[in-house]
C-alpha cells in the first residue's frame, strides 16, 4: 500500500509541474500544447498518436497502481520507485531550465534560444528522459502486459518525435549552433 501511495505522489507532483507549466505559460500568451498543430504527414501522425497515448497512459498507469494484486518483488518495487522519482526530478528540472521557451511539440513561429548548459549540458532531451524515467519506474513497480505494450508504443513515439520533429527543427533553426552542440550532448543521457 505505501508503494502505492509513493508512486501516486510522484505522478502527481510530474503532473502538477507539467500542468502547471502550461498554464502559467497560457496567462502569458504562450500556447504550451504544440502536438499536431501545424503539422502534416509523418510529423502530424507522429504528434497526434503520442498525444494520444500520453493522454491515455496516465489512465492506465493509474488503474495499474490502484488495482495492482501481484506480488511484487521489493526490489524491482523499490527501484521502479526510484526511477520514477528521477525521473520526475529530471523533467522538472529540464522546464524550470527551458523557462519559457519549453513547449509540447514544435511551434515553429516561436522566438526561442538554444538551451545547451545545466541538465541540457547532458542531455539534449532531459524533459523525454524524465517523462521515459517516470513510464519505466511506474512499469517495474506494478508490471502488467498492458501497461508494458503502451509504455513500449509511447517509448517508440517519444523518440520518433525527438528524431523526425524536434531534431530536423532545431537544425533548422539553430543551425551550426545546434550541431555543435549534438556533437558533444548525447541525445538522451552523456557528453562525447
Amino acid at each position: 500500500m505505501l508503494a502505492k501511495i509513493i508512486m501516486l505522489t510522484i505522478m502527481a507532483s510530474f503532473y502538477i509541474c507539467y500542468f502547471g507549466k502550461m498554464i502559467e505559460q497560457r496567462k502569458q500568451g504562450i500556447s504550451t500544447d504544440q502536438l499536431g498543430k501545424g503539422k502534416e504527414g509523418a510529423p502530424l501522425f507522429i504528434e497526434v498518436t503520442l498525444k494520444l497515448m500520453t493522454s491515455l497512459l496516465p489512465t492506465l498507469q493509474v488503474f495499474s497502481i490502484c488495482f495492482y494484486n501481484g506480488n511484487p518483488h521489493m526490489v524491482l518495487q523499490s527501484l521502479g520507485i526510484i526511477i520514477a522519482g528521477l525521473g520526475v526530478l529530471v523533467f522538472n528540472l529540464s522546464v524550470l531550465q527551458m523557462k519559457d521557451n519549453w513547449r509540447a511539440g514544435v511551434q515553429e513561429d516561436a522566438q526561442t534560444v538554444l538551451v545547451i548548459d545545466g541538465i541540457y549540458s547532458i542531455s539534449r532531451n532531459p524533459a523525454f528522459l524524465g517523462f521515459n524515467l517516470m513510464y519505466l519506474g511506474i512499469l517495474l513497480s506494478f508490471f502488467n502486459c498492458y501497461l508494458c505494450l503502451a509504455t513500449f508504443i509511447v517509448f517508440i513515439l517519444f523518440h520518433l518525435q525527438i528524431v523526425y520533429v524536434e531534431e530536423p527543427f532545431l537544425r533548422e533553426a539553430f543551425g551550426q549552433d545546434f550541431l555543435n552542440y549534438q556533437k558533444t550532448v548525447m541525445r538522451y543521457l552523456g557528453r562525447r
